[in-house]
């Protein structure tokens, strides 16, 4: 064995342990990354039928909210880069407006899609090798069938921010689509009541969007590695039930909520935070 076997390491409670034997493991590896900070201006909003009706008649809109429905990704090897691959990336957002027909009435509730594309190159290592495996789906499947030694790509994404939203002219947005009804994928369109035909030439919105995301590409590997002993856990399964006060008398009290921090330690604080952050996809809008 490596000579890591015969070396100590500190426990979680200040004590020695020593290390029994060096392990090999098949792990995914993170071979390249890179984070954005996009702010995604003037994407149009795309509705459903009964949707539009209501865009129709609305005079102005105010954004609710929005979320990720989907990503999909594709990779291909950059040609005379060995090694190095690019990631195209489609971010597919819900969009929460509220719709305004008049000042002294009450808003509508109105649901659209917003599609933005990415790109961005990573190193992901080389491989010629086809991987075959026993697994099984269940137990009537057939065997997996073989996969390819391509990276993976891996998109995290935080919850999105919606900054602005307004009625135009279609012609003022940015990434119209021309065919709205064929183009959007079916499993997006059933996130949505009602169908995609064709989009009003009359009246559109526009939304700006901020997106924080991860992409990565990992490999499967080898890796030999330490190892102390079993995982064995320490914390007893707790079937006791205690009454709701209880439970509430355990909660610390939110000192911060009621005296929030002046503008230099809250300056402070994000600087920590953000230390070390530079956006490096070389992408972002």
């Amino acid at each position: 064995m490596p000579d890591i076997i015969q070396s100590n390491a500190v426990g979680g409670n200040g004590c020695q342990r020593q290390i029994n034997e060096a392990v090999c493991i098949d792990t995914p590896r993170v071979y390249d990354s890179c984070a954005d900070k996009d702010c995604l201006s003037d994407l149009r909003v795309y509705f459903t039928d009964a949707a539009q009706a209501q865009i129709d008649a609305a005079s102005t809109v105010r954004c609710r909210g929005c979320e990720v429905i989907n990503v999909f990704t594709e990779i291909e090897k950059v040609p005379f880069n060995r090694g190095y691959y690019s990631v195209d990336i489609t971010f597919f957002f819900m969009v929460a407006l509220d719709a305004y027909t008049s000042p002294s009435s009450p808003p509508q509730t109105v649901y659209g899609l917003c599609v933005f594309s990415k790109k961005c190159i990573l190193y992901g290592s080389e491989g010629s090798v086809k991987v075959f495996s026993s697994e099984y789906s269940s137990e009537i499947d057939m065997q997996f069938p073989a996969t390819s030694t391509n990276p993976r790509v891996k998109v995290q994404v935080a919850e999105p921010l919606c900054l602005d939203a307004r009625i135009c002219r279609p012609c003022d947005c940015c990434n119209n689509i021309p065919d709205a009804e064929n183009c959007i994928p079916a499993g997006i369109r059933r996130a949505f009541n009602g169908n995609f035909g064709p989009q009003s030439t009359n009246k559109a919105v526009r939304v700006t969007i901020g997106v924080f995301s991860i992409v990565q590409l990992e490999r499967d590997v080898q890796m030999l590695i330490p190892a102390y002993d079993f995982c064995m856990p320490s914390k007893e399964c707790s079937c006791d039930t205690e009454s709701p006060c209880d439970s509430f008398r355990k909660i610390r009290f939110p000192v911060s909520e009621f005296f929030p921090p002046n503008e230099k330690t809250a300056a402070q604080t994000n600087s920590a935070d953000n230390d070390g952050f530079t956006p490096s996809c070389g992408c972002g809008r």
